[in-house]
């Protein structure tokens, strides 16, 4: 047998010796790189969005230029300035439909991927409602940016530029609508117009008119006449007829011939009326005054509704892959509907002070905000909610 005595030494290593020799880990940097997901969500929604709003809003702006086609029939708007009004409406009513059409997209979106079961593909891969949250806002923050500069400085400027228009319109209301065959009224009843024809530089030919001035009512008639602007003002020029001026019932007639003969058309003296909708963002901060503000809060309702709707959509967007075409679409479309009457009813408390201006801007938000984390918390359970919230307080 064999034996042998071992000697055993032992050796401390100091930590800082120890680490000095070690070689150090390089630091991982996170870096934000767009993944297949969030292209695909993103590009999908953009589409979605553009579809819904355009249809709502051909609608809607149809409804409106029929009002400014019946303005321009009556000569209130010249025929130049309807592409013009058409344009601002859009712009007008394009921009307060975002945020509905947004939360439609969101809803259509995702509920399409429930159903075809490509949220079992997301989930399987790792996938939470974090990665939807990133792929959707990846559209709704650079769109909520945008509606925000359009709410509150591009939506007052067409207001006022529409403001405008109208009101040159009403002044030059006179004349502006005569048309051939037909008996058109104008200085508040004072001229009847009633032309046979018009040619193409605007000459009115075989005219009858009836000129009420002073209480004596006169009838002329003329080959021609046309609209001529003088110094004077605006005039209308015969020319080739026959005046009668005389109270029926009386024997005391005036008839006279003539080669040419002006009547004035009497321009209405108006100011331009500018709504709260038109007042410069600028002029609405330094004003302390409750309606004012109340009409910040509508503007700003523009870009937040965006986001919180937005947020509300992802959790309420569930289906399951048996549900029907349209989802929970008709849950938002209540949803929706209760939200924009609550931020009515708010503002117009605002405006009558009944209620404080901070409750009037907050109220109804935080209230949309606590039903999408209750949509939430449903979906995935209080206990996960509250660990999210956690770690995002401690981090």
């Amino acid at each position: 047998m064999f034996y042998s005595n071992f000697a055993t030494t032992r050796i401390k290593f100091k930590e800082p010796h120890l680490l000095a020799d070690c070689p150090k880990a390089p630091k991982i940097r996170r870096t934000f790189t767009l993944t297949v997901l969030d292209k695909l969500i993103a590009q999908d929604l953009l589409k979605t969005l553009v579809s819904v709003w355009s249809v709502i809003v051909v609608i809607i702006v149809s409804r409106e230029f029929i009002r400014v086609l019946d303005k321009a029939i009556q000569g209130r708007v010249s025929s130049e300035t309807l592409a013009t009004l058409l344009a601002l409406k859009t712009l007008i009513i394009g921009v307060s439909l975002l945020p509905p059409a947004l939360f439609m997209a969101v809803l259509m979106v995702l509920g399409k991927m429930y159903r075809d079961q490509e949220m079992s593909a997301v989930a399987s891969a790792g996938g939470g409602v974090l990665t939807l949250y990133r792929a959707v806002f990846l559209l709704v923050l650079p769109l909520s940016v945008a509606a925000a500069g359009l709410s509150l400085y591009a939506t007052p400027w067409a207001e006022a530029t529409t403001a405008n228009i109208m009101h040159a319109g009403d002044e030059s209301a006179d004349l502006r609508g005569i048309a051939a065959g037909k008996f058109s009224e104008y200085s508040q009843g004072d001229l009847v117009f009633y032309v046979e024809s018009i040619s193409d530089d605007n000459v009115m030919h075989d005219v009858f008119v009836q000129h009420r001035q002073g209480g004596t009512p006169s009838i002329i008639t003329a080959e021609s006449a046309r609209l001529r602007e003088l110094p004077e003002g605006r005039y209308v020029m015969f020319y080739h007829g026959e005046r009668v001026q005389g109270v029926p019932g009386q024997l005391d007639f005036v008839i006279e011939k003539f080669q040419d003969y002006a009547v004035r058309v009497e321009e209405p003296d108006t100011a331009v009326f500018y709504t709260r909708t038109a007042v410069a963002a600028e002029t609405l901060w330094v004003s302390g005054a409750a309606v004012d503000r109340a009409e910040l809060q509508r503007r700003w309702s523009v870009p937040l509704g965006m986001l919180l709707l937005s947020l509300l959509a992802v959790p309420l967007a569930q289906v399951s892959p048996r549900g029907g075409v349209f989802g929970n679409i008709l849950i938002g479309f209540v949803i929706y509907f209760c939200y924009g009457n609550l931020l009515r009813i708010s503002q117009l408390w605002v405006t009558k002070e009944v209620i404080p201006v901070w409750l009037g801007g907050a109220g109804v938000n935080f209230l949309l905000l606590a039903v999408g984390g209750v949509l939430l918390a449903r979906l995935y359970g209080w206990r996960w909610l509250y660990s999210h919230l956690a770690q995002r307080g401690a981090a």
